[in-house]
């Protein structure tokens, strides 16, 4: 799975046991062909976060019967191609699970999903503002979150950075400078996934968001003519290849794939200063090296300023949530099902303890008294506080862009790090995508 959820500590099994103590039963599993015919259908994505879905899925259908929601469950690329084949044939399920973005655009557009705005009205005042936002098409509510929240995050070896005297960065140029006292040390300076690719979009987006804010990227989304040649994106361009000419990345990065937390491992085993992830590969660290973790030698703070920039500092990028879409092809008694659930059900108390049990952060108002002597409390109050106060939460860029601009954007930015294609070169090849 692309930005994978990781297994956490002893594996689902252990979790699977932690969150049936949250529920008022025991856990049934997911809805399956042997029980009885649901009212409406959804799918969802297999995975670490899974059990935390399952369990809403099963409290919701133990007391509801007669409106039960059958579920199927899917691994991450298995289910964007059979969404997609479910919408062109006019049958897909009923809660559409998505990533908002380009794809909640084409849905509104193509009248195939409900408008929720005055139904939901209950869950998103339980919803932190940023993260709400991606589930509005001009205005009005078409998605509703549904998970985790998994802002982009800089990641250190605490133990790293104080052997070579080196401070986190709290601006850029902090960055820079700590490349060659770490060189000195012996040690990568920062782990980049460059074999994965989309690990290196993240420069860009936070770069170009310190530097002129969301609304550069915004001019993108609405196609404007020339819109990837906007001075900010050039001079984060420029940064980026300063960073790479500067050592920053090492000689092979390309061949570090995210996949099996190549770029977390370099880090949690000290062959690395810093790592910028999401927040999904938190648990990657648990599993690589817990001891580092329970000894407070994994650092986490926000992507650093740029001096001059005009973007706010706490504006974060990533992933808000996935959400839940109802769909307009489903029966108006399956929609009303699907609603309903959605709305007693997504972040409800217990939904929230289950999302806390597997140390993940619910993108929810008034977390801050839940989070009080948790396992690893210092780091999800670290992400809550992070999105609860971000002025702005920018989807991932090849997220937000259709795929015929998100695919060229991958592999032009992949060569503007390898030193193939300019600033100016990218610039030109992505405008002509517009």
């Amino acid at each position: 799975m692309r930005r994978r959820y990781a297994e956490v500590l002893a594996g689902v099994t252990g979790a699977r046991l932690l969150l049936a103590a949250c529920a008022d039963g025991a856990d049934q599993g997911p809805a399956t062909s042997d029980q009885p015919a649901a009212a409406a259908t959804a799918w969802a994505l297999s995975g670490g976060s899974d059990v935390v879905l399952e369990g809403a899925f099963d409290q919701w259908n133990r007391e509801h019967p007669g409106e039960e929601i059958t579920v199927s469950w899917l691994e991450n690329d298995a289910y964007k191609a059979r969404i997609g084949e479910a919408l062109d044939a006019g049958d897909p399920p009923t809660l559409i699970l998505g990533w908002a973005g380009s794809d909640l655009d084409r849905l509104v557009a193509d009248d195939a999903v409900v408008d929720l705005t005055d139904a939901v009205e209950p869950v998103l005042d339980r919803v932190l503002p940023a993260v709400a936002a991606n589930g509005e098409v001009d205005g009005r509510t078409y998605a509703v979150p549904n998970n985790q929240t998994q802002p982009v995050v800089l990641y250190h070896n605490a133990e790293v950075l104080e052997a070579a005297g080196v401070e986190p960065p709290e601006t850029y140029d902090d960055l820079l400078a700590a490349v060659p006292v770490l060189e000195e040390a012996g040690v990568l300076p920062i782990a980049l996934a460059g074999g994965s690719r989309w690990p290196e979009l993240m420069y860009l987006q936070y770069l170009t968001d310190r530097i002129g804010g969301p609304e550069v990227f915004q001019r993108v989304v609405d196609g404007e003519p020339g819109a990837w040649s906007d001075p900010a994106i050039l001079e984060a361009l420029r940064l980026i290849r300063e960073l790479v000419d500067a050592g920053a990345f090492g000689e092979y990065f390309t061949e570090t794939v995210a996949d099996g937390s190549g770029d977390v491992s370099l880090v949690a085993t000290g062959n690395a200063a810093f790592v910028l992830q999401g927040a999904w590969v938190y648990p990657d660290f648990l599993e690589s090296d817990p001891a580092l973790v329970a000894r407070d030698g994994l650092g986490f703070a926000p992507f650093p300023v740029v001096d001059g920039g005009t973007g706010d500092p706490d504006n974060v990028v990533g992933n808000p949530a996935n959400v839940w879409s109802v769909s307009a092809a489903a029966s108006p008694e399956a929609q009303q099902v699907a609603i309903d659930f959605l709305v007693e059900q997504t972040y409800a108390e217990r939904e929230v303890e289950r999302f806390l049990v597997v140390r993940t952060v619910p993108p929810v108002r008034k977390l801050d008294r839940r989070l009080d002597g948790l396992e690893s409390e210092d780091y999800l109050r670290f992400v809550h506080d992070m999105v609860a106060s971000a002025p702005h939460f920018q989807l991932s860029w090849d997220q937000a862009l259709p795929a015929d601009q998100s695919g060229p954007l991958l592999d032009n930015l992949h060569r503007v790090f390898t030193g193939e294609l300019t600033a100016r070169g990218f610039a030109d090849a992505m405008d002509e995508t517009l």
